[in-house]
C-alpha cells in the first residue's frame, strides 16, 4: 500500500453543480410508464492503464450477468476514491495525497441514472463515517511536530460543511507518542474513535512502544468534545490504517475488532491475538466478561476487515501472515453471540485472488455482497451468512471492483 502525506490545507470554496433529471421514461405493455427501481452502484477501476480513475456503474441486479467499464459509467476525477452513502446520496471522496481532496455527491434520478448534485474541494481526509444525516470526516497528522487532527461535519442535505474543529492527538496517547485514529463510529448520541499510539517521528512513524493496548476516545456530538478515553490490555489496536474496527448491533452493543498488527521499525510487536471485544449498550467501558479469540477459532489467522450482516453475524476477511496493510483473502462467517466460526465455501482459491473490496454492501435480507478480483476477472460474490456459502454474481469486465453500494431513485418534483 502506498504511504501518503497529510498537509494542513484550508477548505476551499464550495461549488454546487445543479442536478439535471432525465425525461426518458419508457412505455410498457398495457399502458403506463416504467419507473426506475433501486440500483446497485458499482465503483470499478479500469484495468487498461495505470492511474485511471474509478468509474461508477449501475446495475439492477448483481446476482448474475455482466457489465463493462468500456463506454459505460460515470468517470471520477482523480484516483484513490473512497465512498459512503447517506440520506440516499452517494458521496465520492478523493484522497488528495497531500493535495486538496474533493467530495462529489450523486443521486439516482427518476430514470435510474446518476445525477451529480455537487462537487467541491475540501481537506484530504482518511476517516469518514455517518453520524445521523451528516458525514463526519477527519484528517489526522502523523508528524510529532504537529500532533493535530482536524474534523469536519458535512450536512448531506445541503452538501455543505456545517462544523469543524481540531483535536490535540498528543493529549490522547501515552507521553512521547500521539494518537492516530483508525476510524470513527456513531454509538448512540456519541462518537467512538479508536486510535493507535504512534511515535510519529524518527523513521518510525507508525511504530509504538505500546503494541498491546487498545484505546477508544469517546466524544460528544456534534460538539466533538472529549468525554473520556477507555482502554483494554487484552488486545492490540482496534481497526487498522484506513479501516474501521467497530460496529454496533441491533441492541446497541459495540463489537471491537483487533487485527493485532501493531509494529515498530517494520516488525510486528504485539503479543496479543486478533480478537473481538465488546462494549455493552449505554456503557463506556470494555466488557471484561467477553472475549472472542479469532486466531484460536481460525487456526492461526487474523482479521483484516469485517462486515456486519445482522443478528450477530459477520463476514470477516482473514490472512495468515501478519502485515499492517495487507488485505485478507480468506473469508469466513463468525457469530459474535455464539462465538462460532465457519470458513466460507464458494469463493475463488486464495492463490487466485488479487483483491477483496473493503467497501461492501449488505442487503435487507442479510446477503453480503463483496467484490473479488482474480486473474480472470472481477466479480460480485453474494454471501449467505446462514450457511457460509458464496455464489459468483455480476461480472465487471474491464475493471476491478472497488466498492458496492445501493440507492433508491428520487422522484422528480
Amino acid at each position: 500500500m502506498k504511504k501518503f502525506n497529510f498537509y494542513h490545507l484550508a477548505i476551499l470554496a464550495l461549488v454546487l453543480i445543479s442536478a439535471s433529471c432525465s425525461e426518458d421514461d419508457t412505455n410498457i405493455p398495457g399502458g403506463g410508464e416504467e419507473t426506475a427501481t433501486d440500483k446497485y452502484i458499482i465503483a470499478a477501476t479500469p484495468i487498461a492503464s495505470e492511474g485511471v480513475a474509478d468509474y461508477l456503474l449501475t446495475a439492477e441486479s448483481i446476482s448474475e450477468g455482466s457489465i463493462s467499464t468500456a463506454g459505460n459509467g460515470v468517470e471520477q476525477d482523480g484516483t484513490y476514491r473512497y465512498y459512503i452513502t447517506n440520506n440516499n446520496k452517494f458521496f465520492s471522496l478523493l484522497y488528495g495525497q497531500g493535495n486538496p481532496g474533493a467530495v462529489t455527491t450523486y443521486q439516482l434520478n427518476e430514470s435510474g441514472a446518476l445525477d451529480k448534485l455537487s462537487d467541491f474541494q475540501s481537506e484530504t481526509v482518511h476517516t469518514f463515517t455517518n453520524v445521523g444525516d451528516e458525514v463526519l470526516m477527519t484528517r489526522v497528522s502523523r508528524s510529532s511536530e504537529s500532533p493535530v487532527a482536524s474534523w469536519y461535519r458535512l450536512d448531506t442535505e445541503t452538501s455543505q460543511f456545517v462544523g469543524e474543529g481540531e483535536i490535540n492527538t498528543a493529549a490522547l496517547a501515552p507521553e512521547g507518542e500521539q494518537a492516530f485514529f483508525s476510524w470513527m463510529t456513531q454509538v448512540g448520541d456519541k462518537v467512538f474513535a479508536p486510535f493507535f499510539s504512534i511515535q510519529a517521528c524518527c523513521n518510525n512513524t507508525f511504530g509504538t512502544d505500546y503494541p498491546d493496548q487498545a484505546w477508544i476516545a469517546v466524544y460528544s456530538y456534534p460538539e466533538m468534545e472529549l468525554e473520556k478515553i477507555i482502554n483494554d490490555d487484552r488486545t492490540s489496536i482496534i481497526g487498522r490504517y484506513f479501516t474501521s474496527g467497530l460496529s454496533v448491533d441491533e441492541a446497541g452493543d459495540v463489537y471491537a475488532f483487533s487485527s493485532s498488527v501493531a509494529s515498530s521499525n517494520g516488525t510486528m510487536t504485539s503479543t496479543k491475538p486478533s480478537a473481538v471485544t465488546r462494549i455493552k449498550s449505554g456503557e463506556t467501558e470494555f466488557d471484561d466478561t467477553y472475549f472472542f479469540d479469532l486466531e484460536e477459532a481460525s487456526g492461526g489467522y487474523y482479521a483484516t476487515n469485517h462486515i456486519y450482516a445482522g443478528n450477530g453475524d459477520y463476514v470477516v476477511m482473514m490472512r495468515e501472515e501478519k502485515a499492517p496493510y495487507s488485505v485478507g483473502t480468506n473469508l469466513a462467517v463468525i457469530n459474535v453471540y455464539d462465538k462460532t466460526f465457519d470458513w466460507i465455501e464458494g469463493t475463488p482459491e486464495t492463490t487466485d485472488i488479487q483483491n477483496v473490496t473493503s467497501n461492501n454492501y449488505v442487503d435487507a435480507d442479510g446477503t453480503v455482497h463483496v467484490g473479488i478480483t482474480t486473474s480472470e476477472s472481477s466479480y460480485v460474490y453474494n454471501i449467505n451468512v446462514d450457511n457460509a456459502t458464496a455464489s459468483q454474481g455480476l461480472e465487471v469486465q474491464g475493471g476491478n471492483i472497488t466498492a458496492i453500494s445501493k440507492l433508491d431513485p428520487v422522484s422528480e418534483e
